[in-house]
């Protein structure tokens, strides 16, 4: 797959259109989303200059020494927030695979308040935890939160079109995402000093959890594959200037499995003698509210089909999924 190929659909050309466009334009969306399940977003109208800070506030956080780093650790195995190091985290067993744990380290922070009246102790003690934050570097903070609000935004604004390519009313998931326990996690790959063991990848086989995924990638990376309807192992290409979209699985089992939550995985670089193996992204796991019932869309639904699956609650079906990632203390 290359940039010319991977779908590039224009967020500001769908919300400036009307009537049979505005609808065209959702059907382009539903027939990526049942192929492969990916696509680029441009248009998106996030400030670069909110991007940019972010991202290389992220930067020299991974820079720090690691003890510096760990001082922001997360305080126990399976706690969702804060710093978390090399090899603690295995993805593919998220899907019941054995594999040895993953080569990247992340820093990752919830929700950015606590809606009044929550009570849900599970709620509280995983989605809202606090978010372990590091003293340096100077803006960490800010950066971060203005980039987690502005995706906030511009997923609420994704799922506009998810309802309109679904021939549901535009505002059909609103009150669905209006308090989501979504979560951003920036990821650095380190430089590959030595050889993985076998079958150890950057991150594992795994689809993602929730409704979508915004992924920003490093510019001019390699790495991301999808597994494409044939079977085979595809790269997915960074799109200068817009965001990589994901479908979660809260997303397939909302439409029935009309729409695709495609396995994917970041592979170890093979780069010439000299080159920097080094990589960096971000990952906006947007995830329905936390009592909120995911089940089959009427829409999804062809007269006489049966439901694939129960219903599930968006906050249990996310923590069951993120436990089983985590490597236990030793």
């Amino acid at each position: 797959m290359s940039a010319k190929s991977f779908p590039v659909f224009d967020l500001s050309r769908f919300e400036t259109a009307t009537g049979a466009d505005r609808e065209a334009l959702g059907a382009e969306v539903d027939r990526i989303c049942r192929e492969t399940g990916f696509l680029a977003i441009s248009g998106h109208g996030v400030p670069q200059e909110v991007i940019d800070r972010a991202w290389n506030a992220a930067h020299d956080f991974f820079d720090l020494p690691a003890q510096e780093k760990h001082e922001a650790r997360a305080p126990y195995a399976g706690y969702p927030y804060g710093y978390l190091g090399p090899e603690l985290e295995a993805l593919a067993k998220s899907r019941g695979e054995d594999t040895p744990p993953d080569l990247k380290e992340s820093f990752n922070g919830g929700p950015l308040s606590v809606p009044e009246g929550l009570n849900d102790e599970q709620a509280l003690a995983f989605c809202y935890a606090d978010t372990i934050w590091p003293t340096g570097p100077a803006g960490f903070r800010d950066a971060w939160t203005a980039y987690y609000r502005a995706m906030e935004d511009l997923a609420a604004r994704i799922m506009q079109v998810f309802a309109v390519a679904l021939h549901l009313p535009e505002d059909a998931f609103a009150a669905t995402i209006d308090k989501p326990i979504s979560a951003l996690r920036a990821l650095n790959y380190p430089e590959q000093a030595v050889p993985p063991k076998p079958g150890q990848l950057r991150a594992g086989a795994h689809t993602d959890y929730g409704s979508l995924t915004i992924l920003l990638p490093q510019a001019g990376s390699g790495g991301l594959q999808i597994l494409d309807p044939a079977g085979e192992w595809v790269d997915v290409p960074p799109v200068p200037g817009a965001f990589v979209i994901n479908i979660g699985d809260l997303m397939a089992r909302w439409t029935n499995d009309r729409w695709v939550s495609t396995l994917h995985r970041v592979v170890n670089p093979q780069l010439a003698a000299g080159a920097s193996s080094r990589r960096q992204s971000f990952a906006f796991f947007h995830q329905p509210n936390w009592h909120q019932e995911i089940a089959c869309l009427p829409t999804c639904l062809a007269p006489g089909e049966k439901p694939k699956y129960e219903p599930v609650l968006s906050g249990p079906y996310l923590m069951s999924k993120f436990q089983a990632t985590v490597k236990p203390a030793a």
